[in-house]
């Protein structure tokens, strides 16, 4: 599994009804995507828990051939030609795991990167984190959460979709327009190595 990023900042007067359109229109044409375990079609607007107003698709790659697919295919053309091209942040899996309500519509989204500090055993951080994605795939209203890192920066990324707002997560909140999950069977379960 593979995580990928990238987070377009919009103007604190941009009219989000603009993304909320485009998701309704465009988000369907990656539900067949072959290699896409899941995107979220995320987005967080100023005022509401966000200092920003923001479109941040986050995607869960089955297989690299799909990332591959999207990164150079028409897909990822579509945001440089209608945004720039944005820094696509990317992080190895580690763990994916169902959430108690899988079978839930996924509403929020809350994403919690971790530093790894210097003082700390890479190992051991791994393995706290991936007892935290264990718990919180066990709690009331986890669709679904995933664990990965980018060893580059020695960061720690926690994704977890909830069917609802989640009281007492820490990390940034994103209200989900949309989810396509083509392969998200093949994700795999627990850890992953």
């Amino acid at each position: 599994m593979h995580a990928m990023q990238y987070e377009i900042t919009l103007p604190a007067d941009y009219d989000m009804e603009v993304i909320r359109r485009r998701v309704a229109t465009r988000g369907h044409l990656l539900d067949d995507f072959p290699g896409l375990g899941l995107k979220a079609y995320l987005i967080r607007e100023r005022g509401d828990a966000s200092q920003v107003n923001q479109y941040a698709p986050l995607y869960l790659w089955a297989a690299p051939e799909g990332m591959n697919a999207f990164l150079w295919g028409p897909g990822f053309q579509g945001i440089v030609d209608d945004f720039g091209r944005p820094t696509v942040q990317h992080w190895t899996g580690l763990s994916y795991r169902e959430g108690v309500a899988s079978g839930a519509r996924a509403r929020t989204a809350v994403r919690h990167r971790e530093r790894i500090e210097d003082s700390t055993r890479p190992a051991v951080a791994v393995e706290a984190a991936l007892e935290e994605s264990r718990r919180l795939a066990g709690a009331p209203g986890a669709v679904a959460t995933a664990l990965a890192v980018d060893p580059r920066h020695w960061e720690l990324l926690h994704f977890t979709l909830w069917e609802h707002e989640p009281p007492g997560v820490a990390g940034d909140r994103y209200e989900v327009l949309h989810l396509s999950s083509p392969e998200r069977d093949r994700l795999g379960r627990g850890r992953q190595w």
